[in-house]
């Protein structure tokens, strides 16, 4: 097997066994998906932004993220109101609720990652800690390929 269909394995495993892993135990008996998650950190972040940067902070369609705030917006995570210079726009902002939610995840993805940290070896944390960077840097240099 060739190294870059070695590396398209590895990444689609990582990406499934990440979001199986961690999601069960971020919110136990709470349905949320790793891009409610992701949105929820965003707006958590950054106060008022509307769908349309969210789309784009996510990488998302915005027909995905209409859906998305929508869900986070019934379960009282996020509200949606009306941007009053612009009524194309709605604005976003995280409730009470969804920054609770939001922290206790950080915290347990935290204590996952230093777990997992732990089980590995010095070498292997080091080589991640070089490899990831620059992968992460190339496809963000061809994203738009």
């Amino acid at each position: 097997m060739d190294d870059a269909h070695h590396l398209h394995h590895l990444l689609m495993d990582l990406v499934r066994t990440a979001e199986a892993s961690l999601m069960e135990h971020v919110v136990p008996g709470r349905a949320l998906s790793m891009s409610q998650l992701f949105a929820l950190h965003e707006l958590d972040h950054r106060s008022g932004m509307s769908q349309r940067e969210l789309a784009e902070r996510l990488a998302l369609e915005k027909s995905s993220v209409s859906r998305l705030v929508a869900d986070l917006e019934s379960e009282g995570l996020v509200t949606r109101e009306r941007d009053p210079e612009n009524r194309r726009l709605y604005r976003l902002e995280i409730t009470a609720a969804g920054r609770r939610l939001h922290r206790h995840a950080a915290g347990v993805l935290h204590e996952r990652y230093e777990h997992w940290a732990a089980a590995m070896t010095a070498k292997e944390r080091e080589g991640l800690a070089a490899g990831l960077p620059a992968l992460l840097r190339v496809m963000r240099a061809h994203r738009a390929d």
